[in-house]
């Protein structure tokens, strides 16, 4: 527990990281990685190249410290995190890593005069804090899967069963348990943790599940990024019948119970998790889904003849495609071009009478937060997971 002194200092740095948290995160990255190569696989170095990680993670702090007298407000950030970080397998041994680094950043890039002896005592007991929670957290969870039927702890080898190639950028891949043992249930929404060995190099990913449930295995369906070591890995070098290091089902992005029409929106390869969503809601029979999908083009647009087939069986289904370009495309799309706000309003229930999940790049991400916000869609009735970085680790 910080004392009165510590939280004054901590509240009292919030300008600091405000105007220069991301300088001091991408110190911290740098020497956390060029020293301590055990963490390297825990992190994307298109994350790290982009800006994204130290953007993400000095918006995590700066939120801690804002926060750091009311705890409870940074929930939904902390369940996000430990998904996140059980996905990868995060464990108590690389707190301490984590701590040296940022305490020696703050230091460094702060300098003498602002990161006083005082101010770096606080921000350690800050950070133990923090950390303290987060590993309590993340071992419950970790416990959790290991009791649950068919669940595990650490890396489970899985067989690829089958490889599909699902559009001309997403392919996706059947795994069981090369154990031939029970499979973990898992949520609607969520992801698989891999790890992979690229030419002797340790990597691990998370990858949306694409289905739904079906109790005999798991299936992830992957963009091929450009130069994404992952991504390329997977499409050119793994095949049917090679197995892969899979750590058990993770996330809090999932479908709920509810009685309001439930609307499923998505672009690009955002689509891999509302589809499993999309299966999950159609089980039940009752309520009215509106499926929305926005794709660069019909070359890229991957599980589009599935939906048709679902809506065909499935009369409470209304689903609806944007294409930015629609030349030559084998189908024509319902709208042409970016994402309009009138097109949401003609597509989705009056009123915001809506239970809402959208996930997609970032521009479209804000965009929608935006839109259904001022359609009348009430926060509390939209759910939405960001593809990117963790806030921290």
């Amino acid at each position: 527990m910080l004392d009165s002194n510590q939280l004054a200092i901590i509240r009292a740095t919030v300008p600091l990281l405000e105007t220069g948290g991301e300088a001091l995160t991408t110190y911290f990255y740098k020497i956390m990685l060029d020293e301590y190569p055990e963490v390297r696989p825990l992190f994307n170095q298109a994350h790290q190249a982009s800006g994204a990680q130290p953007r993400a993670l000095a918006n995590g702090v700066l939120m801690y410290a804002r926060n750091i007298d009311r705890l409870q407000a940074l929930a939904p950030l902390a369940t996000q995190i430990v998904n996140k970080h059980v996905s990868l397998q995060v464990l108590p041994e690389h707190y301490p890593i984590v701590g040296a680094c940022l305490l020696r950043a703050i230091r460094e890039v702060l300098g003498p005069d602002v990161a006083t002896d005082e101010v770096i005592a606080a921000w350690a007991a800050a950070y133990q804090q923090l950390a303290d929670m987060l590993i309590q957290a993340e071992a419950h969870a970790y416990d959790a899967r290991e009791r649950e039927t068919g669940g595990w702890r650490g890396a489970r080898a899985f067989v690829v069963a089958r490889k599909i190639s699902e559009s001309a950028e997403i392919t996706s891949f059947y795994l069981r348990p090369a154990d031939g043992g029970a499979l973990l249930a898992y949520h609607p929404g969520q992801y698989l943790g891999l790890r992979l060995d690229v030419d002797g190099q340790e990597i691990r990913r998370n990858y949306s599940l694409s289905r739904a449930p079906d109790g005999s295995q798991y299936r992830i369906s992957v963009k091929r990024e450009p130069g994404g070591v992952a991504s390329n890995f997977l499409h050119d070098q793994v095949n049917e019948g090679d197995t892969v290091d899979v750590f058990p089902p993770a996330g809090d992005f999932v479908l709920q119970d509810g009685e309001r029409p439930v609307a499923l929106i998505s672009a690009g390869v955002g689509v891999t998790p509302v589809l499993a969503m999309l299966e999950d809601a159609l089980r039940d029979g009752e309520r009215p889904v509106h499926f929305i999908h926005y794709a660069r083009n019909g070359e890229v647009h991957a599980f589009g003849d599935y939906v048709d087939q679902l809506a065909a069986r499935h009369p409470q289904l209304r689903h609806y495609v944007c294409y930015e370009d629609a030349e030559g495309a084998a189908r024509q799309p319902d709208a042409v071009g970016r994402p309009q706000a009138e097109q949401l309003r003609q597509w989705l229930p009056a009123a915001g009478n809506v239970d809402a999940y959208f996930v997609g790049p970032k521009p479209f991400m804000s965009f929608m937060k935006k839109t259904l916000a001022a359609l009348g869609v009430p926060e509390s009735q939209s759910r939405y997971e960001f593809f990117g970085p963790a806030a921290a680790l």
